[in-house]
């Protein structure tokens, strides 16, 4: 079964030699880039992958300008930051050797955090549908993120995706800032409410969720962090849903 990997970017220049790498079973390897400054076009140019640039349009529209131009019928979408294991690799070229009627396999993703690879703080084992047939799949986006609904059975597969999400705590405050703003426009469009009281709220229930009901105590003091992190995410992302700029008086 041919298969095509696909890969979207934006000044993805730190790991996408590894993550296109990672890919080279496939068939042939698609790069959508909206608009580098860096050197990601380059780079991906370099592994042998060919290049598309398409202003960001948003993720649903962005990844329907991709499957526009792929011509296989199965796909294996990474983000530029991770990396597929050689465990995974075997998995999916096992599976697509003979699909039969599934729409698609889930493959687990583990994401390194601070000093270690999460194995709990509801970050693990981060089930997604990464391999597909793009014509029995459905997507859908809530805030900065998207989401593949497959249109037929599944199953898991066996290995991880490997995440390096964040460079540091810098990049993670960066990335909190981001989609608490997208999470509170999104929550805001719905006519939710926010607040101070409902923000606190649910903070500490951000917290007590990733550090206690999904045992990110035993990720050590990387699952400490990570909860702190959660619980300022959501404060951030209740109180800005009723934030008012300059312009509003």
């Amino acid at each position: 079964m041919r298969v095509t990997g696909l890969v979207l970017t934006l000044n993805g220049e730190r790991l996408l030699e590894r993550c296109l790498r990672s890919l080279a079973f496939c068939d042939q390897v698609l790069v959508v880039d909206s608009e580098s400054t860096d050197r990601t076009v380059e780079i991906a140019e370099s592994c042998g992958a060919r290049v598309l640039v398409n202003p960001w349009p948003g993720p649903v529209e962005q990844f329907r300008f991709a499957f526009a131009n792929i011509e296989t019928d199965w796909v294996v979408s990474l983000d530029q930051d991770e990396v597929i294991t050689d465990e995974l690799r075997g998995s999916i070229e096992a599976a697509l050797a003979d699909p039969g009627e599934h729409a698609g396999f889930y493959t687990s993703r583990s994401t390194w955090y601070f000093d270690r690879f999460m194995k709990h703080s509801g970050w693990y084992p981060d089930r997604l549908l990464r391999v597909f047939n793009k014509d029995r799949m459905a997507l859908s986006a809530s805030g900065a993120h998207y989401h593949f609904r497959p249109e037929g059975p599944t199953r898991n597969l066996d290995g991880d995706i490997l995440h390096y999400s964040y460079r540091n705590f810098f990049d993670h405050l960066d990335k909190i800032n981001y989609y608490a703003q997208k999470g509170a426009e999104d929550l805001r469009a719905k006519g939710r409410r926010g607040g101070v009281t409902p923000a606190i709220t649910h903070g500490l229930g951000r917290f007590f969720k990733l550090y206690a009901l999904k045992k990110g105590f035993l990720d050590g003091r990387a699952g400490f962090i990570n909860a702190c992190a959660g619980a300022f995410y959501a404060f951030q992302k209740y109180v800005r849903i009723e934030e008012k700029g300059d312009w509003d008086g």
